[in-house]
This record gives structure tokens, C-alpha cells and sequence, in this order.
């Protein structure tokens, strides 16, 4: 995701944004359409999925996932409500389905063994 900003904004310390807030060298006069002027909009990722119940196909946003990592890769996983006929869905998750659900926004929660 070459468009998220870091902590710092774009272009790191010191960067467009963090200095024009402070009256840095960008002057105290600076406004906001200028000082946003560089970012693009970023469009919201959907992930295609299935439903193994309707045999449903959809896309959805990543607020409609929750990803679990687990210790072990059978108690890693995903889960969301089918859009057509309601149900509950969990799938496994393998480390480039996580990487990818991740990457989007998905949250995530993490399992702690028992010990």
C-alpha cells in the first residue's frame, strides 16, 4: 500500500503536513487544500469471497472480516457473515491469506495458548 502514510507523513520526518502544522517552512499562511494537495484518495479495499453454505460469491470490505492468528496454523483463521443467506463462515488462514488480510485493514486478534 504505496499510498498509507507513515507516522511522520509523507516523506518522512519532517515531511508535507507535520512542518505546515507547525508553521514550518512551508509559512504560517499555508491552507489545507494546499497542505493536502499531493495525496491522492485512496479507494477502499474489498476481498472476494465464498460461501461454502449458498455457494454464494460477493466481495466485501475489510470491516466485514475478522482474522484470528493462532499459534499453529489450524487455530489461524478468518471469519465473516455471508451477505446472502447469513451465515457464519471461518475459514484457515496460511501466512500469504494473513499477509493479505492484513495488509488490507482486516482486524485482527491474537490467540494466546494456554499454558
Amino acid at each position: 500500500m504505496s499510498d498509507s502514510l507513515g507516522p511522520a507523513g509523507p516523506g518522512g520526518p519532517g515531511g508535507p503536513g507535520v512542518t505546515a502544522a507547525a508553521g514550518g517552512p512551508s509559512g504560517p499562511g499555508m491552507t489545507a487544500a494546499a497542505a493536502f494537495a499531493g495525496m491522492r484518495r485512496v479507494s477502499p479495499v474489498v476481498f472476494k469471497a465464498g460461501c461454502p453454505d449458498c455457494r454464494g460469491r460477493f466481495e466485501l470490505a475489510a470491516s466485514a472480516l475478522r482474522l484470528a492468528i493462532g499459534a499453529t496454523s489450524r487455530t489461524t483463521f478468518y471469519s465473516f457473515t455471508c451477505p446472502d443467506c447469513g451465515s457464519a463462515v471461518r475459514k484457515p488462514a496460511g501466512e500469504r491469506v494473513v499477509e493479505l488480510l492484513t495488509g488490507g485493514g482486516v482486524r485482527t486478534l491474537r490467540l494466546h495458548p494456554t499454558v
